[in-house]
């Protein structure tokens, strides 16, 4: 499958999914980063940009170059954004779970808090108005587990749940591309491409080093694992990696399936 046919079966595939289950409108959220971003694309070229709402959810530790992102992406694809901070729910979580959570609320337990405090704020917007929820993953991060049940795993549809990380950024390449050669703005930031992927739930974190490596090595695993069913060996060899790198990410691939199994839906491209 080309490129080109992997954004048009997704774009495709969650506009059949919308219209089957009776919405004309979504709704996403919007980080500044590169998934939402893709995702966002798909979403106002399957129902045009006036019924695609998104909502950037600025946290105690959202950059703001990641808001900039964010902005510049809508009105590049002329949708309407809201911006609703999670800063004071959290916060509220934070004095009434401290106590139970062993004196205060850190480490994972406040990172995932963060997530579901968007999900609350997305569905409520979605309940509201009647929009689908529309689901930002990729598969990459659904593999390991790298992604938080009742928070980010929200949503009716992951248009590019079945897209490894780096075949999304493949794919937001070509949509770019795609617009500049129609004479327009290419709809994701530049900085969007470069910058290191974060979920920015804590001080310096980023994507791959809370995973342990690059999502070039990720991918070549998974790939040759799932995709191809070679050996460990052959997967070291493919990623460049010691097998006992292979030998975890089956570990945790394997102990994740649990949280794949109530993912939602996705294209299998």
């Amino acid at each position: 499958m080309t490129t080109q046919e992997r954004y048009e079966a997704c774009t495709d595939a969650l506009r059949h999914f919308a219209r089957n289950a009776g919405f004309s409108d979504v709704v996403l959220g919007l980080s500044g980063g590169m998934d939402s971003a893709l995702v966002a694309c798909m979403c106002v070229d399957a129902f045009g940009a006036e019924h695609v709402h998104g909502v950037m959810l600025p946290g105690p530790y959202s950059s703001p170059a990641s808001v900039e992102d964010a902005r510049e992406e809508a009105d590049n694809l002329g949708i309407h954004v809201e911006t609703i901070s999670i800063a004071q729910p959290f916060e509220a979580f934070e004095r009434v779970l401290g106590a139970a959570c062993g004196g205060a609320l850190s480490g994972l337990a406040a990172e995932n808090t963060q997530a579901r405090c968007r999900m609350v704020c997305l569905m409520a917007l979605s309940n509201a108005h009647g929009w689908m929820l529309v689901n930002t993953g990729n598969r990459s991060e659904g593999y390991m587990g790298y992604a938080t049940l009742y928070g980010d795993m929200a949503g009716a549809y992951a248009p590019i749940g079945g897209l490894f990380k780096t075949e999304v950024y493949e794919v937001a390449r070509w949509r770019n591309e795609r617009a500049e050669r129609a004479g327009q703005t290419p709809p994701i930031p530049a900085r969007v491409f470069t910058k290191p992927p974060s979920a920015e739930l804590a001080p310096g974190q980023t994507d791959e080093g809370s995973l342990g490596l690059s999502y070039p090595q990720l991918d070549a695993i998974l790939r040759a694992l799932y995709d191809e069913s070679r050996s460990e060996e052959d997967a070291a060899r493919a990623a460049g990696c010691e097998p006992a790198v292979v030998r975890e990410v089956r570990r945790r691939a394997e102990a994740c399936a649990f949280k794949r199994a109530l993912a939602p839906a996705h294209p299998e491209v």
